[in-house]
């Protein structure tokens, strides 16, 4: 397990086209969906926050919450947002995650942390056969990448991960991992 200091940074902006509506408030657990969330990673990360679209309510948070400037520009920005708050706090690292992850642990979270200071990484995710991009360890200095990937155009995950030292923790499938997308796969939640 690891102690090191590690912030939270969780993705709640989305347009959800396939979900068909906001994820962040959908009902889930007695609660909506980014209350589960932030309740899963504050039980690891401190200080928690939440990147929001302009305008886009969400119910009272344990988390400081930020808004895109623009709304539809993808996960890249809303991390580098992110990222620039977690380094303005005075960590190093930030764990990174989307906000329909309800299955999401402190225990998935401890790996990763733990891989992060063993490794000298800027960003340490999970594999269990596809790559989590929105499940990982991210350092707080990848703000001037994210900003010089999103100034060439290049606005993906995928592009920071192949653009800096990224390491891959291999794991066996889980549920913790598991993202729901569409009205089908929450009702299998």
């Amino acid at each position: 397990m690891s102690t090191a200091p590690l912030a939270a940074v969780v993705l709640a902006g989305g347009a959800s086209r396939r979900m068909g509506r906001d994820k962040a408030t959908l009902p889930f657990d007695g609660s909506t969906m980014v209350e589960h969330v932030v309740a899963a990673v504050s039980k690891r990360c401190s200080p928690v926050f939440v990147i929001a679209a302009p305008g886009q309510p969400l119910p009272e948070l344990s988390a400081e919450v930020l808004r895109d400037e623009v709304r539809g520009v993808g996960p890249l920005v809303a991390t580098g947002r992110g990222l620039r708050a977690v380094a303005e706090a005075g960590l190093d690292r930030a764990f990174v995650c989307a906000v329909d992850m309800p299955y999401l642990t402190s225990d998935l979270i401890d790996v990763l942390a733990a891989s992060a200071e063993r490794v000298p990484a800027d960003i340490v995710l999970p594999w269990d056969g596809r790559t989590h991009y929105l499940a990982g360890v991210y350092r707080s200095a990848l703000t001037s990448q994210i900003a010089a990937l999103v100034h060439d155009g290049r606005r993906s995950m995928r592009a920071l991960a192949e653009s800096v030292d990224t390491q891959r923790i291999v794991m066996p499938p889980q549920r913790a991992l598991t993202n729901v997308n569409t009205a089908a796969d929450l009702a299998g939640a």
